[in-house]
């Protein structure tokens, strides 16, 4: 009965101009939460695209390290002694560091800093494309690889190399080769690339340049060698990491070790107490008293003069870092929550205007015995209907902004199944809040009023 005359859809269709729109501020609001929420997806996993193409399976840094770019030196002796412990395979050390690039090869030349990571040429620690098949090229002095997914202001490197647009963006050896000499300055240090890699800039580096430990510690020759920025441990096949972190932690002579505050690990004045009242951010446990299952749950450990964590915790230490230390995962919330509150504004302006409009029909249909529900009813189709038409235009509009600005940023901006869901639903939520909060207007209708 309620279906048989789609009286909704006559409704919207009624005038058109006034359809198309509404069409258009729905796609509005859906526009500005799919940027919103695709430039905060964005920042995260750009944030940790050097993390999660790192080969380790626990990680060392310094406590006092904020971020990538905010990386303290801690000494390499730490890292050593985790080598003898039960299940360890290897360790590597990593160096990070950023550092002025010079673009053109001029005395008054534009600078732009891009990250310089200086590694063992035989380590194999990196998962990056063109990485590690010409990291031992790095051993020569002074040579560097270039990441070719650099944004563009570091100069027509990739070209000067000799690499076409067509093999720039192939995986093969050719589209990882420097056929050319190529110099720049890094550092007031004279540079050759060597060859390429491709990993990718973010809001913390626009670009990144891989050597070894030795021509890293030329480019910053203020640094000394064995303080390091992250100790890389990998692990054998049968061992776990949360048993390698327990036995690690129990021989240092500190009696406590401390923990971020997670869920899951409850602070009880005994065993568990917070590390700062006042803040509440940090635990403290013995560390005889100290369990697998805390290790499990916090990801992280630190004491002494490191923090050591596993993969996950490490990804999750710099993915942290920009969500909670950071306004910029703030802002982006913040942008996606008013689209939001624009979807509902606008609908809500076209369906009161629409119930206003038509209120003599709606009086019609009371005096013929519909009730309010059924009424009710017709306007929560009108906002879903309009919920519909304006999310696909808006999807289809996304796809090419995207594509749009990953090529202009080169930030990894890709529509993924479950935005696009997660869009969808927050449409039709909010056209279908805009329909509940003008029911009121269906409601005040009075036959008595129109017909009297």
């Amino acid at each position: 009965m309620i279906f048989a005359v789609p009286l909704a859809w006559f409704q919207l269709t009624y005038e058109k101009g006034r359809l198309l729109v509404a069409i258009a501020g729905i796609m509005f609001a859906v526009i500005l939460i799919f940027m919103q929420l695709g430039f905060q997806d964005a920042l995260f996993t750009s944030a940790v695209r050097l993390h999660t193409n790192l080969r380790t399976d626990v990680a060392i840094i310094s406590p006092q390290s904020t971020n990538l770019v905010g990386m303290r030196n801690f000494s390499q002796r730490r890292l050593y002694q985790a080598f003898g412990y039960k299940g360890v395979e290897s360790i590597h050390e990593l160096y990070i560091g950023l550092a002025a690039w010079k673009v053109k090869n001029d005395p008054a030349g534009q600078t732009r800093n891009i990250l310089v990571l200086g590694a063992d040429p035989d380590s194999k620690i990196f998962k990056m494309p063109g990485a590690n098949e010409n990291l031992a090229k790095t051993k020569v002095e002074d040579v560097i690889l270039f990441d070719r997914s650099s944004r563009s202001e570091f100069g027509p490197i990739v070209q000067e190399c000799g690499v076409s647009k067509e093999l720039a963006t192939k995986y093969i050896p050719a589209g990882f080769a420097c056929n050319n000499f190529v110099t720049r300055e890094v550092a007031n240090r004279t540079i050759t690339v060597g060859g390429l890699f491709e990993l990718g800039s973010s809001f913390a580096a626009d670009g990144t340049i891989i050597t070894s430990q030795t021509n890293f510690l030329r480019i910053f020759d203020n640094r000394q060698a064995g303080l390091i920025n992250v100790g890389l441990i990998n692990l054998k096949p049968d061992a776990s990491p949360y048993e390698m972190i327990l036995d690690y932690v129990q021989s240092f002579p500190n009696k406590e070790v401390i923990l971020p505050t997670v869920p899951g690990i409850t602070v009880d004045g005994d065993r568990v107490r917070y590390a700062d009242p006042d803040k509440k951010d940090r635990l403290i446990i013995d560390k005889y008293r100290l369990t697998l299952e805390d290790i499990e749950k916090s990801k992280s450990v630190a004491i002494d003069d490191i923090k050591i964590l596993t993969r996950a915790g490490f990804i999750d230490f710099e993915r942290s870092y920009w969500q909670k230390s950071t306004s910029i995962g703030f802002i982006f919330s913040l942008g996606t929550v008013m689209g939001f509150i624009v979807g509902i504004v606008i609908v809500y302006q076209i369906l009161y205007t629409d119930v206003s409009d038509h209120m003599a029909e709606y009086a019609t249909l009371k005096a013929m015995g519909y009730s309010n529900w059924y009424l009710a009813f017709v306007v929560i189709q009108e906002a879903f209907v309009l919920s519909i038409l304006g999310y696909i235009p808006g999807f289809f509009a996304c796809l090419g902004l995207y594509s749009l600005t990953k090529n202009a940023t080169r930030l990894p901006l890709d529509m993924t199944i479950e935005r696009g869901i997660q869009v969808m639903i927050l449409t039709v939520l909010m056209c279908v809040i805009s329909g509940a909060i003008s029911l009121r207007k269906v409601q005040s209708a009075d036959p008595a009023e129109i017909f009297g």
